[in-house]
């Protein structure tokens, strides 16, 4: 199959969404490595009709959870209703029963609603009542938060954080997109008129071949000094783990896959370091108090390790 049905896909979404190319791409890439994404950002930049423009496009299931404190967990997986005709009890499925859910503003609900969503992001099932449902293929999930509002939030723990594969931000709009966007609704709104592209088949094929994508010695090497360099960092409190290594790997075939190679290439991999590592690593009190960020760390590691002399190429 022809990876250029991504660049279908991503066409398709700027016919609703005005720029934000980086944002749809890494969007794709975590689609494509079976991963999950995080957006950190403020309200009204179109995070949720990026997401279902996403799912219009691949012709997926969109649904949307509003996560406030009294959300419950049985809110989000479905629960089981006894139905008195039958004598027996009927499983209702919850929201993350589609291919594409958006869990909007996921900070701002209990811890034990949040853990829900572990079974459902590592292992695409949901077990209710000893009874495990299968989730559709393929399965995303699109998370937001607000960077601002810290009232009333809890912030997620970092075996949660860990499940998401990449965490990046949409942005405002420059001036020129932003006449743009008014151009393009003031007389109507383009998503209803969005139509599918590709198939929820095509896409688990895609990820399917993805896998296949070249990752040379060479470029494993580089992925593990990348992440061993952020456990031996003396500003960094915990570094990132096998997990971080595995989804720079994985990212790093989606992006090559999206860019119309079948081999990963250094630069693939200092384009996604940011978004891989940034929300896994805990700095230490004294760089927390000076105001440093994960970002400025990162990337003094990407300009400190030494990319191997012997490139990835094309077999």
């Amino acid at each position: 199959m022809d990876f250029g049905l991504c660049e279908k896909i991503a066409k398709n979404i700027s016919r609703v969404i005005v720029g934000k190319k980086q944002a749809i791409e890494l969007m794709l890439v975590g689609l494509l490595a079976e991963g999950h994404v995080l957006l950190e950002d403020v309200p009204g930049v179109a995070k949720t009709l990026l997401a279902k423009s996403l799912a219009k496009s691949i012709g997926g299931s969109f649904a949307r959870i509003q996560f406030t404190p009294d959300l419950l967990p049985a809110d989000i997986t479905g629960f089981n209703v006894y139905d008195q005709k039958t004598g027996l009890f009927a499983f209702h499925p919850g929201p993350v029963i589609t291919n594409v859910l958006l869990a909007d503003e996921i900070n701002r609900t209990i811890p034990r609603t949040q853990s829900s969503l572990l079974e459902c992001m590592e292992e695409r099932q949901v077990t209710v009542d000893g009874k495990t449902h299968p989730l559709p293929a393929p399965f995303l999930v699109l998370a937001t938060q607000n960077p601002i509002e810290l009232e009333g939030t809890f912030a997620l723990p970092e075996a949660q954080l860990d499940r998401f594969l990449l965490k990046t931000q949409l942005g405002y709009p420059d001036k020129n997109e932003e006449v743009r966007i008014l151009e393009r609704f003031q007389e109507t709104d383009p998503f209803p008129l969005l139509e599918s592209v590709a198939t929820p088949e095509d896409i688990t094929e895609l990820q399917k071949i993805r896998r296949s994508i070249r990752v040379s010695p060479p470029i494993r090497e580089y992925i593990a000094d990348i992440v061993h360099a952020t456990r031996d960092d003396e500003a960094i409190q915990f570094g990132g783990s096998p997990r971080a290594s595995l989804g720079l790997m994985r990212a790093g075939q989606a992006l090559a896959a999206l860019r119309g190679r079948n081999y990963v290439l250094p630069d693939d991999i200092k384009y996604l370091a940011h978004p891989v590592l940034t929300h896994r690593l805990i700095l230490t009190e004294n760089e927390r108090l000076k105001g440093k960020s994960t970002d400025h760390f990162i990337e003094k590691l990407i300009k400190r390790v030494p990319v191997l002399s012997e490139p990835a190429s094309s077999p």
